[in-house]
Protein backbone atom coordinates (compact mmCIF):
# COMPACT_ATOMS: atom_id res chain seq x y z
CA UNK A 1 0.00 0.00 0.00
CA UNK A 2 1.51 3.64 -1.28
CA UNK A 3 1.63 6.18 1.41
CA UNK A 4 -0.83 8.28 -0.42
CA UNK A 5 -3.54 5.28 0.44
CA UNK A 6 -2.28 4.63 3.60
CA UNK A 7 -2.95 8.14 4.41
CA UNK A 8 -6.32 8.19 2.88
CA UNK A 9 -7.00 4.89 5.06
CA UNK A 10 -5.99 6.40 8.00
CA UNK A 11 -7.98 10.11 7.78
CA UNK A 12 -11.42 8.00 6.51
CA UNK A 13 -10.93 5.94 10.21
CA UNK A 14 -11.01 8.63 11.98
CA UNK A 15 -13.93 10.40 10.68
CA UNK A 16 -16.50 7.22 9.02
CA UNK A 17 -17.95 4.53 11.24
CA UNK A 18 -17.17 1.35 10.01
CA UNK A 19 -19.50 -0.81 8.55
CA UNK A 20 -20.85 -3.47 11.19
CA UNK A 21 -20.64 -6.30 8.48
CA UNK A 22 -17.15 -5.87 7.22
CA UNK A 23 -15.66 -3.07 9.33
CA UNK A 24 -15.34 -4.86 12.85
CA UNK A 25 -12.80 -8.08 13.28
CA UNK A 26 -14.63 -11.09 13.99
CA UNK A 27 -12.06 -11.10 16.85
CA UNK A 28 -8.46 -13.03 17.33
CA UNK A 29 -9.80 -15.58 19.38
CA UNK A 30 -12.53 -17.23 17.02
CA UNK A 31 -14.21 -18.77 16.75
CA UNK A 32 -14.16 -19.78 20.74
CA UNK A 33 -14.83 -16.09 21.55
CA UNK A 34 -16.18 -14.12 18.82
CA UNK A 35 -17.56 -10.30 18.06
CA UNK A 36 -21.61 -10.42 17.18
CA UNK A 37 -23.35 -7.05 16.49
CA UNK A 38 -26.31 -6.83 18.25
CA UNK A 39 -29.09 -5.61 16.18
CA UNK A 40 -32.37 -6.84 18.22
CA UNK A 41 -33.17 -7.15 22.31
CA UNK A 42 -35.24 -8.61 23.99
CA UNK A 43 -37.93 -5.46 24.32
CA UNK A 44 -38.01 -4.22 20.57
CA UNK A 45 -41.40 -4.44 19.01
CA UNK A 46 -40.10 -4.48 15.80
CA UNK A 47 -37.29 -6.62 14.03
CA UNK A 48 -34.11 -4.35 13.33
CA UNK A 49 -32.05 -5.99 10.36
CA UNK A 50 -28.98 -4.48 9.09
CA UNK A 51 -28.86 -3.01 6.05
CA UNK A 52 -26.18 -5.08 4.00
CA UNK A 53 -25.55 -2.03 1.82
CA UNK A 54 -25.50 0.92 4.13
CA UNK A 55 -24.36 -0.26 7.79
CA UNK A 56 -27.19 1.07 8.82
CA UNK A 57 -30.01 -0.84 10.98
CA UNK A 58 -33.44 -0.61 9.27
CA UNK A 59 -36.66 -2.25 10.38
CA UNK A 60 -37.50 -5.19 9.02
CA UNK A 61 -40.82 -6.00 10.06
CA UNK A 62 -42.74 -5.73 13.04
CA UNK A 63 -42.75 -8.10 14.93
CA UNK A 64 -46.09 -10.35 14.67
CA UNK A 65 -48.09 -11.65 17.35
CA UNK A 66 -46.68 -11.20 20.56
CA UNK A 67 -43.53 -13.27 19.83
CA UNK A 68 -40.31 -11.64 20.96
CA UNK A 69 -36.68 -13.13 20.88
CA UNK A 70 -35.82 -13.95 24.44
CA UNK A 71 -32.11 -12.81 23.67
CA UNK A 72 -30.09 -10.15 22.64
CA UNK A 73 -29.94 -11.08 18.48
CA UNK A 74 -27.64 -10.10 15.78
CA UNK A 75 -24.42 -11.54 13.64
CA UNK A 76 -20.95 -12.29 13.50
CA UNK A 77 -19.13 -9.97 11.81
CA UNK A 78 -16.67 -11.02 8.38
CA UNK A 79 -18.76 -14.55 8.00
CA UNK A 80 -21.34 -15.22 5.43
CA UNK A 81 -23.34 -17.93 4.72
CA UNK A 82 -22.33 -19.07 1.25
CA UNK A 83 -20.93 -22.70 -0.23
CA UNK A 84 -19.37 -24.03 2.57
CA UNK A 85 -22.45 -23.21 4.90
CA UNK A 86 -24.42 -25.04 2.72
CA UNK A 87 -22.37 -28.18 2.48
CA UNK A 88 -22.05 -28.52 5.88
CA UNK A 89 -25.89 -28.60 5.84
CA UNK A 90 -26.34 -31.04 3.72
CA UNK A 91 -23.93 -33.28 5.16
CA UNK A 92 -25.85 -32.89 8.89
CA UNK A 93 -29.13 -33.23 7.36
CA UNK A 94 -28.95 -35.55 3.60
CA UNK A 95 -30.78 -32.88 2.19
CA UNK A 96 -28.33 -32.13 -1.14
CA UNK A 97 -30.67 -29.15 -2.11
CA UNK A 98 -29.75 -26.75 0.41
CA UNK A 99 -27.89 -23.47 -0.52
CA UNK A 100 -26.60 -20.77 1.92
CA UNK A 101 -28.73 -17.72 2.47
CA UNK A 102 -25.92 -15.27 1.67
CA UNK A 103 -26.10 -13.45 4.91
CA UNK A 104 -23.78 -12.97 7.93
CA UNK A 105 -23.88 -15.92 10.49
CA UNK A 106 -26.64 -15.25 12.61
CA UNK A 107 -26.14 -15.19 16.66
CA UNK A 108 -28.35 -15.12 20.09
CA UNK A 109 -26.10 -13.97 23.16
CA UNK A 110 -27.48 -14.57 26.62
CA UNK A 111 -26.58 -12.41 29.18
CA UNK A 112 -27.77 -11.42 32.82
CA UNK A 113 -27.22 -7.47 31.98
CA UNK A 114 -30.46 -5.61 30.35
CA UNK A 115 -29.68 -4.19 27.13
CA UNK A 116 -31.86 -0.86 26.37
CA UNK A 117 -31.10 -1.00 21.98
CA UNK A 118 -29.50 -2.46 19.54
CA UNK A 119 -26.41 -0.98 17.27
CA UNK A 120 -24.12 -2.73 20.18
CA UNK A 121 -21.22 -4.60 19.84
CA UNK A 122 -20.41 -7.77 22.39
CA UNK A 123 -18.64 -10.47 22.78
CA UNK A 124 -19.58 -13.52 22.74
CA UNK A 125 -18.85 -17.31 23.66
CA UNK A 126 -20.62 -19.82 21.92
CA UNK A 127 -21.69 -23.01 23.51
CA UNK A 128 -24.23 -24.85 20.55
CA UNK A 129 -26.62 -23.65 17.75
CA UNK A 130 -29.83 -24.29 15.76
CA UNK A 131 -29.60 -25.94 12.12
CA UNK A 132 -32.17 -24.03 10.91
CA UNK A 133 -33.22 -24.46 7.17
CA UNK A 134 -34.96 -21.35 5.73
CA UNK A 135 -37.40 -21.83 2.73
CA UNK A 136 -34.16 -24.51 1.45
CA UNK A 137 -31.65 -22.10 2.65
CA UNK A 138 -29.24 -22.71 5.47
CA UNK A 139 -29.71 -20.49 8.21
CA UNK A 140 -27.86 -21.52 11.70
CA UNK A 141 -28.22 -19.53 14.90
CA UNK A 142 -25.53 -19.54 16.85
CA UNK A 143 -26.01 -19.82 20.45
CA UNK A 144 -23.83 -18.08 23.15
CA UNK A 145 -23.27 -16.07 25.78
CA UNK A 146 -22.25 -12.92 26.83
CA UNK A 147 -18.02 -13.06 27.66
CA UNK A 148 -17.68 -13.21 31.29
CA UNK A 149 -21.36 -12.63 31.69
CA UNK A 150 -21.98 -13.14 35.94
CA UNK A 151 -24.57 -15.75 35.60
CA UNK A 152 -24.71 -17.21 31.77
CA UNK A 153 -20.81 -17.54 31.37
CA UNK A 154 -20.84 -20.70 33.63
CA UNK A 155 -22.86 -22.13 30.49
CA UNK A 156 -20.02 -24.07 28.56
CA UNK A 157 -22.61 -25.89 26.72
CA UNK A 158 -26.09 -25.85 25.19
CA UNK A 159 -26.62 -28.89 27.24
CA UNK A 160 -25.91 -26.84 30.27
CA UNK A 161 -29.52 -24.50 29.26
CA UNK A 162 -32.51 -25.58 30.76
CA UNK A 163 -34.83 -27.48 28.12
CA UNK A 164 -37.39 -24.94 28.79
CA UNK A 165 -35.24 -22.05 27.74
CA UNK A 166 -34.04 -23.99 24.51
CA UNK A 167 -37.85 -24.87 23.58
CA UNK A 168 -38.88 -21.02 24.14
CA UNK A 169 -35.88 -20.04 21.50
CA UNK A 170 -36.68 -22.37 19.07
CA UNK A 171 -40.59 -21.55 19.61
CA UNK A 172 -39.46 -17.79 18.24
CA UNK A 173 -37.56 -18.63 15.23
CA UNK A 174 -40.00 -21.43 14.30
CA UNK A 175 -43.36 -18.62 14.35
CA UNK A 176 -41.18 -15.59 13.56
CA UNK A 177 -41.89 -15.23 10.12
CA UNK A 178 -45.47 -17.02 10.11
CA UNK A 179 -47.96 -15.04 8.11
CA UNK A 180 -51.29 -14.11 10.09
CA UNK A 181 -54.02 -16.30 8.62
CA UNK A 182 -51.88 -19.07 7.06
CA UNK A 183 -50.50 -22.75 8.63
CA UNK A 184 -47.59 -22.65 6.38
CA UNK A 185 -44.32 -23.18 8.32
CA UNK A 186 -41.67 -21.17 6.47
CA UNK A 187 -38.67 -22.26 8.83
CA UNK A 188 -37.88 -25.72 10.26
CA UNK A 189 -35.04 -26.81 12.69
CA UNK A 190 -33.58 -29.96 12.06
CA UNK A 191 -31.38 -30.08 15.16
CA UNK A 192 -29.54 -28.45 18.13
CA UNK A 193 -26.07 -28.90 18.00
CA UNK A 194 -23.08 -28.57 20.80
CA UNK A 195 -20.39 -26.42 21.11
CA UNK A 196 -17.86 -28.36 19.31
CA UNK A 197 -20.30 -28.30 15.99
CA UNK A 198 -21.00 -24.80 16.64
CA UNK A 199 -17.11 -23.64 16.70
CA UNK A 200 -17.05 -25.47 13.45
CA UNK A 201 -19.78 -23.26 11.71
CA UNK A 202 -18.58 -20.70 12.54
CA UNK A 203 -15.05 -21.74 10.92
CA UNK A 204 -17.15 -22.60 7.94
CA UNK A 205 -18.68 -19.33 8.16
CA UNK A 206 -15.80 -17.43 8.08
CA UNK A 207 -14.03 -19.79 4.85
CA UNK A 208 -17.08 -18.44 2.90
CA UNK A 209 -16.68 -15.02 3.56
CA UNK A 210 -12.64 -14.90 3.46
CA UNK A 211 -13.63 -16.52 -0.51
CA UNK A 212 -16.12 -13.75 -1.04
CA UNK A 213 -14.34 -10.63 0.11
CA UNK A 214 -11.06 -12.17 0.19
CA UNK A 215 -9.05 -8.14 -1.38
CA UNK A 216 -11.83 -6.23 1.03
CA UNK A 217 -10.55 -8.87 3.95
CA UNK A 218 -7.00 -7.79 2.77
CA UNK A 219 -7.41 -4.02 2.69
CA UNK A 220 -8.78 -3.89 5.71
CA UNK A 221 -6.01 -5.81 7.26
CA UNK A 222 -3.13 -3.54 5.74
CA UNK A 223 -5.32 -0.60 7.62
CA UNK A 224 -4.90 -1.95 11.05
CA UNK A 225 -1.46 -2.93 10.75
CA UNK A 226 -0.44 1.06 9.75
Amino acid sequence: MNNDLKELWQSLALVLRAHPWHGIPIGPESPQVVSAYIETVPTDTVKYEIDKRSGFLKIDRPQKYSSICPTLYGFIPQTYCGSHIAKLCQERTGRPDIVGDDDPLDICVLTEKDVSHGDVMVRATPIGGFCMIDQGQADDKIIAVMHTDGLYSQWKDISDCPRAFIDRLKHYFLTYKDLPGSDERLCEITHIYNREQALEVIRKARQDYLEKYSRLDAMMNERMED
